[in-house]
């Protein structure tokens, strides 16, 4: 596998565009080898362009591409010795499994033996041991998406895996056990993986990074943990999420924040600025008490959304929504006005839309 690296790679489809409406704003990216990273957005906001020019299906407007150091921005797909995985399994349906596997092997001319080894340890990760022998136009969706997968395993030579929305048309019931397959097998043999997905779930529960995009720029990268507990700006805390973190217009008062004529304790104070400041809070942690304390408010039920094992409480909170996700056993509060806790630790103020720095 390699190190990928984007230096100041941009990409415009539409010839002497100004810079402000390329697909892909100009980027310096580092994609580390034996990672799996994971871009997530929604439809245009560049995501598929940035992995169309990795894959050198998309030549980039400006910039340089780099595989381990070396320059491989003008050099076709087929010599960047990568594998990919679409949203429809690309397969031979005339093959058996076991040929599917063996196949990009053959084509690197592999002796028969080594073939057999490689073939057989992948179809083993991926639980197709035992049908190599069936021909592949039998199998479910998913077990050819596995197949797709499983042919860029077997090589040995694969600079990285790009992966593009591969779940998109595979049945729902059957995404969550795929989702942990791919999972296991990108952690068994560490291949540099980049997956493209406009699903937050899919790319939170899959990759050991996640970059979002927005307009054609990743506007903030990191952890799972770190994009959940800590969005650079309010559309991270909206895109990343379900229910979406919630934001409270707040004012400056003359010892921090106040809510609705109450002081309002946050992580950090936001700095004196002219706009009126937010908080974001999320639903998480969003607490329903019976006792007045700091950081307590009263509030109002407006809706309930059933969500199995949790509840979705729709409250107003000093004339704003707020969302409060809860545990099903604690139920429903009876009465028509109730205090809400938001905790300190947990509270993030925003400036303009930005995550506002530590004083």
């Amino acid at each position: 596998m390699a190190r990928l690296d984007l230096a100041d790679v941009g990409h415009s489809y539409v010839p002497d565009a100004a810079e402000e409406r390329w697909a892909l704003k100009p980027l310096r990216l580092t994609f580390e080898d034996a990672r799996t990273y994971a871009l997530v957005g929604p439809s245009g906001c560049g995501k598929s362009t940035l992995l169309g020019i990795l894959s050198g299906l998309v030549t980039p407007s400006r910039g340089r591409v780099l595989f381990d150091g070396a320059d491989v921005t003008d050099l076709p797909t087929k010599a960047r010795n990568i594998a990919q995985v679409f949203q429809f399994p690309v397969i031979y349906r005339s093959m058996t499994v076991y040929d599917n596997l063996a196949f990009p092997l053959r084509c690197r001319r592999w002796d028969r033996a080594r073939i057999d080894a490689k073939v057989r340890q992948v179809a083993e990760a991926l639980d197709l041991g035992g049908r190599l022998r069936q021909q592949a136009r039998r199998l479910t969706a998913d077990d050819k998406q596995l197949i797709s997968l499983g042919r860029g395993l077997v090589r040995d030579d694969v600079a990285a895996l790009l992966m593009d929305e591969p779940l998109t048309t595979i049945d729902p019931q059957l995404k969550f056990t795929l989702r942990r397959k791919i999972r296991e097998i990108t952690e068994q043999f560490r291949p540099t993986v980049i997956y493209v997905t406009h699903d937050q779930y899919e790319a939170m529960s899959f990759a050991q990074e996640l970059l979002v995009m927005d307009g054609g720029r990743v506007v903030q990268q990191g952890t799972p943990e770190q994009l959940f507990e800590a969005p650079s700006s309010t559309y991270v805390g909206w895109f990343i999420g379900s229910p979406p973190m919630n934001f409270l217009t707040v004012e400056h008062a003359r010892e921090g924040l106040s809510l609705g004529g109450r002081p309002l304790a946050a992580a950090w104070d936001a700095p004196q600025v002219t706009a009126r400041p937010q908080v974001g809070i999320r639903p998480e942690y969003v607490r329903i008490v019976t006792e007045p304390g700091a950081n307590t408010f009263p509030a109002r039920l407006r809706g309930v959304q059933d969500h199995g094992a949790q509840r979705v409480l729709e409250v107003d909170l000093a004339g704003q929504p707020v969302r409060a996700k809860v545990p099903r056993e604690d139920g429903v509060p009876g009465v028509e006005e109730f205090l809400v806790h938001l905790p300190r630790t947990k509270i993030l103020p925003y400036v303009d839309g930005r995550l506002a720095t530590l004083p």
